[in-house]
């Protein structure tokens, strides 16, 4: 037992506590195939950002290397990521021109900066912060980037120049030159997007990205494609990652403040999601806090390197767990293969078709599109199904950093919305026993006239305070004959702001001038409970008139007199 406390506490490379030798064919394998699968992944999500290739290997081998060594979860895959590359790319390319020197500086000032929050996050146990998107607002908010990848990625994949202006502009542009596209690059784009999905479809395992990248740069080689209008990659420098620091002005570093925090609150998000879906022991709660610090030391390192942010990614931590994976060991592997190709073959990579890593992200785009989900929500919650359309819609339309502080925001107020929903709930007693129920038309209950229970099932805030005093007063001064006891039944208050015990303090007092004694039962919440102590609800309410259940406040002041 001790033993095990000791290596869920070890300061670095925590997932390593618990290798085996026996782990090592596993690890070995499972890092095998994350790299067959993260190569061409990492190229085409670079691509996607405006970066050259070997910048996406940069950000890989960054993350996977911060990950094992600060992280916590031992299938965790951390690198460039789809979600955020749109993103980021989008607010960027509004300071510097894709692709120039001071674009590459200030991505590496955001990584700096996104990973300088998630440490904070992660010091400060800010993992509560993962829960600010609902689900409703990240299926939207997926849809959006999922159409951003598909339109960005549209014009490689026709072999078409690439139009600029608002998202719904360059549909349109693209729209109307169709009919101009190359035959041979829409048939290596198409051809590896059916690889990939096909690949995918018979197992996860299989490096259908890679299969079809090998086959359309054979073609593009052999078949001379090149003189037929298909674009390639081109050379890719034979460096390694070194470390340096960006050079730009204290202006530009403000101004990638806001910038900074959407994409560090999306990480958050999508890393909590990862690593509660791929738990290290099933027994024991994530430790989503420490993989903050793994996350945001990836992206520390990956500004340091020259790359951009990074993030969790739940299709490679899927693969590295899906295929025997121990420990970040097979991580590591994976960095290793691609610090090699790096190294050795970069020259490889030159006849890749930009076509082929455009497939490549079609496939992303269509998979990250949550339609079962949409079409679940839509017949469950109309009203949170508009909340997906208008997430997507705002991303869409909207520059896509402003879309996703939309999301945000929404995701808040739909938070807000239902706590100031929450209205007076009455109580009936279950027939021959002692338990008090909500009040419902299919369950009969028993209800003296003398007495009144109520309740709110939310807490009660500054939101909804107010909402609560009227109710109550409405039922005890509209009931004929008027109540002799008011019981508040409190187990679903689990706070109680200063706002709220002032309006509570006023209903008390309210009460008692009509003659109405007031009782508290099931203040269960431990800081419910300090907040009545702290706003001195006390002095209003004394202790004897506080009770562990509504039928021992029943049978304790039903017949009193007490005041």
């Amino acid at each position: 037992m001790a033993d095990d406390k000791a290596k869920t506490n070890w300061p670095i490379f925590r997932s390593l506590a618990a290798f085996r030798p026996s782990d090592l064919p596993g690890d070995l394998i499972a890092g095998l195939t994350l790299a067959a699968i993260a190569i061409p992944e990492q190229m085409a999500t670079a691509r996607l950002g405006g970066f050259s290739p070997q910048i996406g290997f940069f950000a890989f081998i960054a993350g996977s290397l911060a990950f094992a060594a600060l992280g916590s979860n031992r299938f965790l895959s951390c690198g460039a990521d789809s979600t955020i590359t749109p993103i980021f790319a989008g607010g960027l390319i509004l300071m510097a021109a894709s692709g120039s020197p001071n674009y590459v500086a200030l991505a590496m000032a955001l990584a700096l900066l996104v990973g300088a929050i998630l440490v904070a996050g992660s010091l400060f146990r800010l993992g509560w912060i993962a829960n600010l998107l609902s689900i409703p607002v990240t299926t939207g908010f997926l849809a959006g980037i999922s159409a951003h990848i598909l339109v960005s990625q549209m014009p490689g994949v026709l072999g078409l120049p690439a139009p600029s202006g608002p998202m719904l502009e360059r549909i349109a542009k693209l729209a109307g030159h169709v009919g101009e596209a190359n035959l041979y690059t829409v048939c290596i784009g198409l051809g590896v997007l059916a690889v990939v999905a096909i690949s995918e479809k018979l197992s996860a395992k299989i490096p259908g990205a890679l299969i079809g990248l090998i086959a359309a740069t054979s073609a593009v080689i052999t078949a001379g494609l090149e003189r037929k209008g298909v674009s390639v990659v081109g050379m890719v420098p034979a460096t390694l990652p070194s470390p340096s620091f960006p050079e730009i002005s204290p202006e530009q570093w403000v101004k990638l403040l806001p910038l900074a925090f959407l994409i560090a609150i999306v990480v958050m998000v999508q890393t909590a999601a990862t690593t509660r879906s791929f738990p290290s022991d099933p027994d024991q709660p994530a430790d989503v806090d420490r993989d903050f610090l793994g996350a945001g030391a990836g992206s520390i390192l990956a500004g340091l390197f020259g790359a951009f942010p990074v993030n969790a990614s739940p299709p490679r931590t899927g693969i590295v767990s899906e295929t025997g994976g121990r420990t970040q060991l097979s991580g590591l592997f994976a960095a290793a293969i691609i610090l090699a190709l790096l190294a050795f073959g970069a020259t490889l990579l030159q006849h890749v078709p930009n076509a082929a890593l455009g497939g490549v992200l079609l496939f992303v785009a269509l998979r990250i599109i949550r339609i079962k989900q949409i079409v679940t929500i839509y017949r469950q919650s109309i009203g949170e199904f508009f909340l997906v359309v208008a997430t997507a819609a705002a991303i869409i339309v909207l520059p896509i950093e402003q879309g996703v502080a939309v999301g945000i925001a929404l995701s808040l107020l739909h938070g807000v919305w239902t706590t100031t929903r929450a209205r007076l709930v009455t109580f009936d007693r279950v027939p021959d026993t002692t338990i008090w129920w909500p009040e419902s038309p299919n369950m009969p209950g028993e209800r003296n006239p003398d007495i009144a229970v109520v309740g709110l099932q939310a807490p009660l805030s500054f939101l909804n305070a107010q909402n609560f005093r009227a109710d109550v007063l409405k039922l005890v001064k509209t009931s004929t004959p008027k109540p002799r006891l008011l019981v508040i039944e409190a187990s679903g208050i689990l706070e109680i702001d200063f706002t709220a015990a002032q309006t509570l303090l006023d209903l008390i007092r309210e009460c008692r001038e009509v003659g109405v004694i007031v009782a508290m039962a099931r203040l269960e919440s431990t800081r419910a409970r300090e907040a009545f102590e702290r706003f001195r609800l006390c002095d209003v309410l004394p202790k004897d008139h506080i009770f562990f259940s509504v039928d021992e406040a029943v049978r304790k002041l039903g017949n009193s007199n007490a005041t």
